[in-house]
């Protein structure tokens, strides 16, 4: 590559200031309005193949090239356009999808009763965890930002308000960063919900384990390391450092979590992931890191790679938060994982408050797994999931005001992952995942994944698994139709690394086989459409298996 040129790209990618948290927001909101309409097609038009994978490029994907390029600087407008359409479509009635046993819903008092009369020891209850189309779609629509936003960044199309931030400010770029690491967080907490034990198992094996599953993930980063050098390709030193890249502090953060696994079996994850930002702002700005990060020369291998070393912990935090919200939002209820995870510290001879059937009311979070509940059965209470998740995001978004009202850390730094990156990361990524999860109750109503109430006793009712069980197999394609993310979103969540991955190696090669910061716009687009749609087209060829299982 020519020296002028990769000087030219490094000064046209460094240096940004960034964009308002509000206007990324409504940039960010167009992946909220293209998953409405979609869900409005989806829910009152007649179905057919059509709608399958090209459909889904014009619906899923192609919004979010264009609110992230030609639409960038008007987000509100775009947003408009996604809305009107969707509008329409609501006027039009729901495509008939049958109705729901009466037979199904039991009282409450009975249900509780058998689950008690029959419940398993505690140590022997692992569940399985039931689908959540919201999260995958979620997960998926990022990882599509994040392979859009990582080529188009190259080209003139692209705001430079929402490329990455030289050390302060807010912008698209720097905000995926985050939300990778925190929807990886989410997903960490699978072997959790299934089974809390697993927290008080021998650290050893447990590290051995993840180690073994992240070192592929270490030897990408270097490998990523080695190919930047050996190529000259143009690089943003001040991101992570000299050698240092975003696959090593991906690999390093489970590992960095196992560790972790004995103070989480005694508080709450989140405030482990609260104490862990608290301390790590506290060392940016009483330690003297901050201006070792921003003034010191890099000589010798730590200064060399101090952005990625320091910004580890942030990133730790940052990931536990996304553990805490997966604890919630996986688990049939929100307070499913806190009650197992308080069992775990009290001694097994403690005797269990017997409940009996003439108690007022049965807990609305009473989520012991029974024998009458088999996997298959179990299901999960949306609305009250969303109800806590609501209640996070305000507490996230409530905390960021105060911290920039305080001034504390400066402003946000994803260079420094400091406390105010940390908080918005958590307070969006929150606020996200409760819209799809609402969008989901609004399109796709089901009593399957709502809190029901007798109208009379005002006790809560609970599915029959008997009769849930013969519905599901008489039904099984209705409910299936409307409990599930869009084909693309799954097939782009199945392969989320490998896709990550590939669309590295995709840019890297476009931006040595091409000028991109001279293009025009139009090309660009085309360049851009073209790249998205290939990698969608790579992951709907692959949707029937996993790649790679991280």
């Amino acid at each position: 590559m020519n020296d002028d040129y990769k000087a030219s790209k490094e000064a046209f990618v460094s240096g940004m200031t960034g964009s308002s948290i509000g206007h990324i927001n409504m940039v960010s909101l167009a992946s909220l309005m293209s998953i409405a309409l979609y869900s409005a097609v989806r829910t009152r038009l007649p179905s057919g193949r059509p709608m399958q994978f090209p459909g889904e490029i014009i619906l899923l994907v192609l919004p979010l090239v264009v609110s992230v390029t030609v639409f960038a600087n008007t987000p509100g407008l775009f947003c408009l356009v996604l809305l009107a359409p969707t509008v329409l479509l609501l006027l039009l009635p729901r495509r008939e999808s049958g109705t729901y046993l009466p037979s199904s819903l039991t009282h409450s008092r009975v249900s509780s009763r058998d689950s008690n009369a029959e419940r398993e020891t505690f140590s022997s209850n692992i569940i399985s965890i039931p689908s959540l189309p919201a999260l995958t779609t979620y997960r998926s629509h990022m990882l599509l930002l994040t392979f859009i936003c990582i080529l188009a960044v190259d080209f003139p199309v692209f705001p430079r308000s929402l490329a990455k931030c030289e050390t302060f400010g807010a912008s698209m770029m720097d905000l995926g960063v985050g939300s990778f690491v925190f929807s990886q967080g989410i997903v960490s907490a699978i072997p959790l919900v299934k089974n809390p034990t697993y927290l008080t198992q021998p650290l050893l094996p447990k590290l051995t384990a993840v180690v073994r599953k992240c070192a592929p993930v270490l030897v990408l980063g270097l490998l990523r390391t080695l190919s930047v050098k050996g190529t000259e390709y143009p690089e943003h030193v001040t991101e992570y450092g000299v050698h240092w890249n975003f696959f090593i502090t991906l690999a390093l953060i489970p590992v960095l979590q196992v560790i972790l696994h004995p103070l989480m079996m005694r508080s709450p994850i989140s405030l482990l992931g609260v104490i862990v930002a608290i301390s790590h702002q506290l060392a940016l700005s009483m330690g003297g890191i901050q201006g070792f990060v921003l003034d010191a020369p890099r000589a010798g291998i730590i200064a060399a790679n101090k952005e990625g070393i320091v910004s580890v912990t942030g990133y730790l935090a940052v990931h536990l938060l996304g553990l805490s919200t997966g604890t919630l939002v996986l688990a049939p209820t929100p307070s499913y994982f806190r009650r197992r995870q308080q069992q775990l510290t009290r001694p097994e001879t403690m005797p269990r408050r017997p409940r009996t059937p003439s108690s007022d009311s049965d807990s609305d979070d009473d989520t012991t797994a029974s024998t009458t509940v088999t996997a298959s059965e179990q299901r999960r209470e949306n609305d009250k999931t969303a109800t806590e998740l609501c209640s996070y995001a305000v507490l996230w978004w409530v905390l960021l005001g105060l911290l920039k009202l305080f001034d504390v850390g400066g402003g946000v730094s994803r260079r420094l992952v400091n406390v105010q990156y940390i908080t918005w990361v958590a307070a969006f990524n929150a606020t996200f995942l409760l819209g799809y999860l609402a969008l989901d109750l609004f399109f796709f109503p089901s009593p399957l994944s709502k809190s029901v109430y007798s109208p009379t006793s005002k006790l809560k009712i609970h599915l029959d698994p008997d009769v849930l069980k013969a519905t599901r197999h008489v039904r099984g394609r209705d409910l299936s139709a409307g409990a599930s993310a869009p084909p693309l979103l799954e097939a782009i969540n199945k392969n989320g690394l490998v896709l990550f991955l590939l669309a590295n190696i995709t840019t890297g090669f476009i931006n040595l086989s091409m000028p991109t910061m001279y293009m025009s716009d139009w090309s660009a687009m085309l360049v851009i459409i073209l790249y998205a749609s290939g990698l969608s087209a790579i992951a709907w060829a692959c949707r029937n298996r996993r790649l790679w299982r991280f």
